[in-house]
Formats: C-alpha cells, sequence, structure tokens
C-alpha cells in the first residue's frame, strides 16, 4: 500500500472511530443494550485494530 493510500484509510478509520465512540457513549447512557448497537460496538474494536496496523505499517515506511 502507498503511504497516500494508508494515511487516508487510517483518516478514515479514524472517523468511523471517532463516530463510533460518540454512539458509546450514548449508548452508556441507556439500558439495556440491543443486539445492533452491541455489534457497533465490537465493530468500534475491530476498528481500533486497523488503525494500530496501518499506523504500524505507515511509521515502518517512514523508519526505513
Amino acid at each position: 500500500m502507498a503511504d497516500d493510500s494508508i494515511e487516508q484509510r487510517l483518516a478514515d478509520l479514524r472517523t468511523e472511530h471517532r463516530d463510533l465512540d460518540s454512539a458509546l457513549e450514548s449508548l452508556a447512557e441507556r439500558r439495556p443494550f440491543d443486539p445492533l448497537q452491541l455489534q457497533r460496538l465490537k465493530k468500534k474494536l475491530i476498528l481500533k485494530d486497523q488503525i494500530a496496523e496501518l499506523e504500524d505499517q505507515l511509521y515502518r515506511n517512514i523508519i526505513t
């Protein structure tokens, strides 16, 4: 992946992660959780992993 495409994907993932974080805060104020909301929370964890992986790729390319 070229650095520009990694940076764009990283920016997209960060935006989606922030959106889900806001949804999580809103959800925390309500009980009980519904299945769809729980699925979104799981997606947030996956996004965080993808962000970390892309950051590693990007910064590894900068260092070498």
